[in-house]
């Protein structure tokens, strides 16, 4: 297997190089005080949040491929594994960080097995609509954690619903003071992300706040600070847990790497088509993997390919990884010298940062679209969204990719199924299959929108047998448009073999149209071609058609009615 590197830097001019390394800058300016508040959902020291845009930035520019795609902290798998660690070990602690570095490098395990077996479709069964739902529960439980630093209340729960009771319960205890910095960090941000969302508001907020912080002691004055952050590099070294344990985490990892490959996908396939480009998604699985085995091993947590940071880099002008590794040399810069002050900041102002970030993974436009469209979608999104609130993220984002699934079952097993019926004008049109409905005296061209398959074989055979019993004349002939059906399984094989045959006693024969090589490579090997006759399975509906009536089954001219040949 050949392994390209520098695929999303490669080729790079001297103007491209000047206009990215202006980027990497203004992404290290909103971005920093972003990475720091991810720790507070991650449950681990502030310095973490560094970690995650120095190597694995680094690593990913190295084995990915996309030119744009920003991987770093993320607060979806940030949420995944602290709320199930946080039960496992005290948050922060070493035992805790080991935990975190497992979780880090089982996940760029599974990515690497992605990569090897091909196996990114996975993510395709968290579909668009869960996602959403799951982002939502995700920011309702994110903003929910930082209410009790914003608000000077005691919170000891890790559960949602716990933690908003015993906010409740605190309410008459809240910190004015803190209320008072929390609420206009928020509104800087909020009003900064929407009149100037290319300027550094979270950056100037940060520097304001420690710097304040520094010059009229505010810890000394009840505001609590994050305390001192070790500086230097990173040390590089192996998570030690033991085998009961790793297996304890890897369902945790699984969970991230589910939403790693959902989000990162998507994010960098979306870019390729902004910026007609190529994009190579087994080299990012690769590059993912490769920046997650850094981040286990210099202390960090797992890392994703980012929307919002990516959209940051997009807007900042970033047209390669060069942006990227000008991020990371900035971190290392504040790593080595800068990271002193960070000592000041009153932990207020990074739950409010954090606040802002979940207050900005409610998708709102998002929901309402999906409301507009369709109110079964609606109600799997805010099923998924609730399931995280109340259960848990972990579980939530199964229950996403459970109802997806379930969603998409209950399509195929209640299948559109149409008849071709004549209108006023002698066109044939489709209608909803309903028992009384024929195309012409004598025949019925039926059309069922799915596979066959062991579930909804039996619904597809009753509405047949019904559709031919209460035709108001009897029907000789029956013409399957077969177009949405690309498959048929065993089950649903045995049963319609049993339809074909009660039916040719009955004297209705069978023709099917518009069968593929697929579906005709399935009727063959199941025997339903030998039942029907290979003379009477077609690739189109016209040619199914005019066997019907080159036999004296139809007397009508349908030409108009199906449309253009090859139909």
């Amino acid at each position: 297997m050949r392994i390209p590197v520098f695929g999303g830097l490669w080729p790079i001019k001297p103007r491209e190089a000047l206009r990215d390394a202006f980027a990497g800058v203004t992404l290290a300016s909103m971005n920093i005080p972003q990475v720091l508040g991810y720790t507070r959902i991650a449950g681990t020291p502030v310095v973490t949040g560094l970690y995650t845009v120095l190597l694995p930035l680094v690593a990913f520019a190295v084995f990915g491929s996309s030119r744009h795609l920003v991987v770093a902290a993320d607060s979806a798998t940030a949420a995944i594994f602290s709320s199930s660690l946080s039960r496992m070990a005290t948050p922060a602690s070493e035992h805790y960080m080991a935990l975190v570095g497992m979780v880090a490098l089982l996940t760029s395990g599974l990515l690497v097995l992605a990569r090897i077996f091909k196996l990114g479709f996975l993510a395709d069964f968290l579909s668009r609509t869960a996602l959403i739902g799951f982002l939502t529960g995700v920011g309702v439980q994110v903003g929910t954690a930082m209410l009790g630093d914003m608000l000077g209340v005691n919170v000891a729960s890790r559960r949602t619903l716990v933690e908003l009771w015993q906010i409740l319960q605190g309410l008459p205890m809240l910190d004015p003071r803190l209320l008072g910095l929390s609420l206009s960090v928020v509104a800087c941000i909020l009003l900064g992300r929407r009149f100037a969302p290319n300027f550094p508001v979270s950056l100037i907020v940060v520097i304001g706040a420690i710097a304040a912080s520094a010059r009229l002691n505010l810890a000394q004055h009840g505001f609590p600070v994050i305390g001192p952050v070790p500086g230097g590099l990173p040390s590089l070294r192996l998570p030690q847990v033991t085998w009961s344990e790793t297996l304890a985490v890897l369902p945790v990892a699984m969970s991230c790497f589910v939403m790693i490959i959902a989000q990162s996908a998507a994010t960098s396939r979306i870019y390729a088509i902004r910026h007609q480009e190529r994009v190579d998604e087994n080299a990012d699985i690769l590059g993912l993997a490769a920046a997650n085995a850094a981040s286990a091993v210099s202390g960090a947590f797992v890392v994703n390919g980012s929307p919002t940071q990516t959209a940051m880099a997009d807007g900042a002008g970033a047209r390669s990884q060069a942006a990227q590794l000008v991020f990371a040399g900035i971190v290392l810069v504040v790593l080595l010298f800068l990271t002193g002050p960070l000592q000041y900041l009153p932990r207020c102002v990074l739950a409010s940062i954090v606040f802002t970030i979940a207050v900005g993974m409610v998708d709102v436009e998002g929901i309402r679209n999906i409301l507009q469209e369709s109110r079964g979608e609606f109600m799997l999104a805010l099923l998924t969204a609730a399931a995280v609130v109340a259960v848990g993220v972990e579980q939530g984002i199964l229950f996403a990719i459970g109802f997806s699934l379930v969603r998409h079952v209950r399509h195929s097993y209640q299948a559109h199924a149409m008849v071709l019926i004549p209108d006023a004008s002698g066109r044939w049109v489709p209608a909803p299959a309903q028992p009384g409905l024929v195309t012409a005296p004598g025949l019925i061209v039926y059309r069922y929108g799915a596979d066959l398959f062991y579930a909804n074989a039996d619904r597809f055979v009753d509405q047949v047998r019904e559709l031919i019993e209460k035709a108001p004349t009897p029907v000789q002939w029956l013409i399957v448009d077969a177009e949405a059906i690309g498959d048929i399984d065993l089950s649903a094989a045995q049963t319609l073999r049993g339809l074909l045959e009660d039916l040719s006693r009955k004297g209705v024969r069978v023709v099917f149209g518009r069968v593929n090589r697929y579906l005709l490579a399935d009727m063959q090997r199941h025997r339903i071609a030998a039942i029907i006759g290979e003379g009477r399975i077609f690739p189109t509906l016209h040619e199914a058609i005019d066997a019907v009536r080159a036999e004296g089954g139809l007397s009508a001219d349908p030409g108009a009615a199906t449309g253009p040949r090859g139909h």
